[in-house]
């Protein structure tokens, strides 16, 4: 008599093969992903996130691409064979008489403890990534900024080489130079220089704003009467891009960031001259929000 193989091996044996191959194509992605992304600012039709250039950006590229992408994968593909076997196996032709059971302990153990297990193994990291992100090292930059509605003000400290403070807008269609990106390049970006920890102090003067700069791996609330504080240590010169990512107001998609990481040379050079040009208060200018719109001006 043949022997006939029971239903649930067939069906072992293919979520086995169907695991390895998530888990082999997720490790893929974590390693393809970087090369297709942009460099400091998004892509139209990117594939993952912006190309990490700080300790903390890698760990949340790792992290997601190499841990949540295939456990959620592995979950997907085990609920959808989990759905045709159920459709195959218990559908009115072929098991006419349903069963009248009501309770399995093994079961319901597995479908609680197993999701435990599965939020243990991402939370490990997940806590020692955040642990790395509030963890604050000892700055050799110390930048302050402060979110308007809607642009953001920049403050490098006397006792640190800077001594003032400027405004950062969004740049209109009619200021766009070559190389320019619409609607993420200012008219005054932050500068750092490569390779050294700074602190970045965020605080709010009117509403919460989110200073957000995904290729640092930075993102934190400003907060009215409050300050904030995050750090990065950006090791590839470049412009790094962000936004508000919080709904700040009507026009909160206007006010943009941007940080020129730029050699220890280029930054000593730029610092004295921003100490000459950002010297005297500027008056108050006009909220820039983007073209075709109206103008309202600070305050």
């Amino acid at each position: 008599m043949k022997s006939m193989t029971p239903p649930f091996a067939s069906v072992r044996t293919l979520w086995a093969f169907g695991a390895k191959l998530i888990s082999g194509l997720g490790l893929l992605f974590a390693a393809v992903a970087p090369a297709l992304a942009a460099a400091g600012h998004p892509d139209p039709g990117q594939i993952g996130f912006e190309t990490p250039v700080t300790p903390i950006a890698r760990q949340i590229d790792s992290f997601y691409n190499g841990l949540l992408t295939p456990i959620i994968f592995v979950i997907t593909l085990f609920v959808i064979g989990l759905l045709v076997y159920v459709i195959y196996r218990f559908n009115e032709k072929s098991n006419p008489t349903p069963s009248r059971l009501t309770h399995h302990t093994l079961l319901e153990l597995a479908w609680t403890i197993i999701p435990v297990l599965v939020l243990v193994v991402i939370s490990i990291p997940s806590f020692r990534l955040l642990t790395h992100q509030l963890t604050l090292p000892k700055a050799d930059i110390t930048v302050k900024v402060t979110g308007h509605q809607w642009y953001w003000t920049y403050e490098y400290p006397k006792d640190q080489g800077g001594g003032f403070t400027f405004d950062s807008y969004l740049k209109t269609g009619s200021e766009l130079k070559p190389g320019d990106i619409r609607q993420l390049s200012v008219d005054n970006a932050a500068v750092v220089p490569v390779g050294k920890t700074v602190i970045v102090q965020v605080a709010s003067s009117d509403v919460i704003h989110s200073f957000t700069v995904p290729s640092f791996g930075v993102r934190i609330d400003a907060i009215p009467g409050r300050l904030n504080e995050t750090w990065f240590r950006a090791d590839r010169e470049g412009i790094y891009y962000g936004q508000c990512s919080k709904l700040c107001g009507q026009n909160h998609a206007y006010m943009p960031i941007a940080f020129r990481v730029v050699s220890q040379q280029e930054y000593t050079a730029w610092l004295a001259g921003a100490k000459k040009k950002f010297a005297a208060a500027a008056p108050a200018k006009p909220v820039r929000y983007a073209d075709n719109l109206s103008i309202a001006t600070q305050h």
